[in-house]
């Protein structure tokens, strides 16, 4: 069995903090290591930037879905994801080092394409222009639609 198959969603919660916080942790990891941290700073600046990250997906999403990937049973990352009218935006899609380069990633956003082809909606994301995510989106189709400041707004319609 490959490991797409065994990926499911649930919803987060409170007892997800932690992992919620290496997921963001190491999504950051490369721009961070960049910096000769004090003992104890790098922690308090990831636990500020996500606490801030993660109360303003909430707050500008109060619909969205917030959902914590697991394969297998076990935890592997987070994808956010907003049912807006006639757009499936998503807010956030990140998973630990060990589970990407698996197709997880392509998977996850597929099957929002088929949800949104089927609803009748695009499916539109924000990415950083230096993010290597972003050719992920290129192999499934979407296209820029707007350049907004270091980030890409980008859409896919079926």
């Amino acid at each position: 069995m490959t490991p797409t198959a065994e990926v499911t969603l649930r919803p987060t919660t409170d007892a997800d903090r932690e992992l919620l916080l290496a997921v963001y942790a190491s999504t950051r990891a490369d721009e961070l290591d960049q910096v000769a941290w004090p003992p104890g700073a790098r922690e308090a600046f990831v636990e500020m930037q996500f606490a801030a990250q993660d109360e303003d997906y909430h707050r500008t999403n109060p619909e969205g879905s917030f959902s914590v990937v697991e394969v297998a049973g076990r935890p592997a990352g987070r994808l956010y994801v907003d049912r807006r009218p006639g757009d499936l935006r998503i807010v956030d899609v990140a998973l630990l080092p060990e589970f990407r380069g698996q197709g997880i990633g392509t998977a996850l956003v597929t099957a929002l394409q088929e949800a949104a082809a089927a609803e009748g909606r695009i499916v539109s994301i924000h990415v950083e222009v230096h993010n290597p995510a972003r050719a992920l989106y290129d192999r499934l189709g979407f296209r820029v639609a707007e350049e907004v400041g270091v980030y890409l707004r980008m859409e896919w319609s079926g």
